[in-house]
């Protein structure tokens, strides 16, 4: 159960990790110091991760790593809407 719990814990943080840049970016309607780099790699990164929580069968990793994919994708769209 313990592990459970920081499992949980650990996949808030990373889900939610890039929503506060995605509001900077929105409120400064500015990516100057924005590298999209590391939003294209770490969403491909939890993709991959989404797929592997698929094949474990894994609801937390799943759910986690796809809200967090959609999140960047966001980002990703935010990014070139202001660049």
């Amino acid at each position: 159960m313990e592990s459970q719990i920081i499992g949980i814990l650990a996949a808030l943080l990373t889900t939610f990790g890039f929503v506060p840049q995605i509001i900077k970016m929105i409120r400064t309607k500015s990516v100057k110091d924005v590298s999209i780099i590391t939003f294209i790699q770490i969403g491909l990164g939890t993709f991959l991760w989404a797929i592997y929580g698929i094949y474990l069968r894994d609801l937390i990793i799943i759910i986690a790593n796809s809200i967090a994919f959609m999140t960047l994708v966001l980002a990703i769209v935010f990014y070139f809407h202001y660049n």
